[in-house]
């Protein structure tokens, strides 16, 4: 079913429906007009572009803030490692983003290491509770959390945590992972929980009931056939000018994000867009494809195009960006303070854009973490990601002959030691699988691991035989 709507949007519809996307902005921004911010411009703080829920009449700013990569107190994200999470920091990045518009703020009880939910709610009861709005997800992916009685504690955990008495949004996670429809039953069907949490909207402590998609797509179409029983509020799905049209040649088990945002249109059913950038691959660019962007608008970050692209679809009500740093928060504010909506032209570029980006064959990490920890300690983002980021400058070469061979070999082998402890290197992989399974890109990584491993091994010995 997923090419069913593939050329619902051609160039000339987009171009329509990004009016009427300037329309949404002009009226629920402080002041109209265009975003003339620079990089380095002054953030102004009265002019976040809103979306409104057409359920509850809520004026959600366009950019959420997502609460998976926290700060830690090394700086770092907190997903890594066991660092701990910085507080204060958080407390500073959710204040100067409450400052700037922002008012929704997505986290989850598996998040951070189990930590998020906790950070998140310490932050945010600084702030009068009707000031921000949170979402927050029934994460319930081990089996012994599908009884009943456990999600029904883990539900109520997120409450306490968040130190609140209802939540604004409430998603069923990663629906679609795993074992597809099997699975989603296990969870959320035969042990009573959705019915459980439909009540729950119908009591007040839940505003809002959605779903996170990620993965068979025969579970996202079951749940929208379903939508005059269950009146999903929103959905979330990934969204990026990559994934438009790209996502199943990336991964046959993907879904054009074409196809998923049309679905939700065509029911009236915002949109909350996760991935904008891909788990940094559209800001971690190519070096032609950075040129390319710059080249165009040199004032933008390459980071802004995704978030131009994600918030033009007037369906979306939020674009979710993990922000750890507080430079990631103050670029993001430039792009939607206000949105400056993509014209026709632009919208040609990215599709044109994502279509050359499509000859570098990168692995589709998004740094989402789901397959960690690894039972023998192996960091697998952080080695996909440096074979990623090589691939993108040039520095996975395989003709010993190339005249840049030797400079290549030693960035690589360089790089990956100081990304990856030697401990933690594709070479301890023993190809038991456990993570696969847990990989909304479906990657099948001890496979990944494996090629990785011989690459480096070639370039350590320096036997490469490829030409």
């Amino acid at each position: 079913m997923e090419n069913k709507n593939k050329k619902d949007i051609t160039r000339r519809n987009f171009f329509k429906i990004v009016g009427t996307a300037g329309a949404v902005t002009a009226g629920l921004t402080a002041c109209g007009g265009r975003n003339n911010n620079t990089a380095g411009g002054e953030i102004p703080t009265d002019k976040m572009t809103y979306r409104t829920n057409p359920k509850t009449g809520d004026k959600v700013s366009l950019l959420g803030f997502g609460m998976m990569r926290l700060p830690s107190v090394d700086g770092r994200s907190a997903r890594e490692g066991n660092e701990e999470i910085d507080q204060e920091m958080v407390n500073q990045l959710v204040d100067y983003a409450i400052a700037h518009g922002v008012n929704y703020f997505d986290t989850s009880p598996a998040y951070c290491r189990g930590m998020s939910e906790h950070a998140t709610g310490i932050a945010l009861s600084r702030h009068p509770r009707d000031t921000y709005f949170i979402a927050t997800k029934l994460s319930n992916f081990s089996p012994a959390s599908w009884p009943l009685e456990a999600s029904k504690a883990m539900y109520h955990n997120s409450m306490k945590e968040l130190q609140t008495d209802y939540l604004d949004y409430l998603l069923l996670h990663g629906i679609g992972m795993g074992n597809g429809m099997e699975e989603f039953e296990e969870r959320y069907m035969k042990n009573g929980l959705l019915d459980y949490l439909v009540e729950e909207r119908k009591s007040g402590r839940i505003r809002n009931l959605g779903f996170s998609y990620h993965g068979d797509i025969k579970v996202f179409d079951y749940l929208l056939s379903r939508h005059d029983e269950y009146k999903w509020d929103f959905v979330q799905i990934q969204l990026n000018y990559l994934d438009w049209k790209y996502a199943k040649e990336i991964n046959p088990r993907n879904t054009d994000a074409e196809y998923l945002y049309n679905e939700l249109a065509k029911r009236n059913i915002p949109a909350i867009i996760m991935e904008p950038l891909l788990g940094g691959r559209l800001s971690n660019a190519p070096g032609n494809i950075v040129a390319r962007l710059k080249q165009r608008k040199p004032e933008l970050s390459v980071a802004s195009w995704a978030f131009r692209f994600a918030g033009s679809f007037p369906n979306v009500l939020t674009v979710l960006s993990g922000m750890t740093r507080m430079e990631h928060l103050q670029d993001n504010l430039r792009t939607y303070a206000p949105l400056d909506a993509l014209t026709e032209d632009d919208f040609s570029f990215l599709q044109q854009t994502a279509t050359m980006m499509m000859q570098f064959n990168t692995i589709p990490c998004n740094d989402c973490k789901y397959c960690m920890p690894c039972p023998y300690g192996i960091d697998i983002p952080a080695i996909l990601l440096h074979y990623n980021k090589c691939l993108n400058e040039g520095n996975v070469i395989d003709n010993t002959q190339d005249e840049k061979y030797r400079e290549a070999r030693r960035a690589y082998l360089i790089g990956y030691d100081r990304s990856v402890p030697k401990l933690r290197q594709a070479d301890h992989c023993t190809g038991c699988n456990q993570c696969s399974m847990h990989c909304p890109q479906r990657i099948d990584i001890p496979k990944q691991m494996q090629r990785i491993n011989s690459y480096v091994e070639e370039l350590k010995a320096e036997t490469m035989t490829r030409k």
